[in-house]
């Protein structure tokens, strides 16, 4: 069973960057599709974006489209969450887990399993 770590979280001003990372401490990463959550305060957790086995297929929820890119990094066994142009709103503790990822006709779509595996994740901060 794979195991995640997520790190690369901060404090960063509006407009600013950061890349995550979802590192394995056990097991392979490209043998599983990954999805990165986050929940922001008070708010219930919510899909950001995800990416299949062959790395071929990404989803991203709508509000983080055109900001964020997620990739693979199979040399060092990590899914890279890049995050550009970040907004207060992406205020969160984001969190990464394996996922069931499905394309229908080109809808991609991403399912957390019955009974997903949630680390610690990783806090960012976007605020002046």
């Amino acid at each position: 069973q794979v195991q995640l770590v997520e790190s690369g979280g901060g404090l960063v001003q509006p407009g600013g960057s950061l890349s995550l990372s979802c590192a394995a401490s056990i097991g392979r990463l490209n043998e599983h599709a990954i999805g990165w959550f986050r929940q922001a305060p008070g708010k219930e957790r919510e899909g950001v974006s995800c990416i299949s086995s062959s790395g071929e297929t990404t989803y991203y929820t709508d509000s983080v489209k055109g900001r964020f890119a997620i990739s693979r990094d199979n040399a060092r066994n990590t899914v890279d969450l890049q995050m550009n142009s970040l907004k207060p709103e992406d205020t969160a503790v984001y969190f990464c887990t394996g996922v069931n990822l499905k394309n229908i006709y080109g809808k991609v779509s991403c399912q957390l399993p019955a009974l997903p595996s949630w680390g610690q994740g990783t806090r960012v901060t976007v605020s002046s």
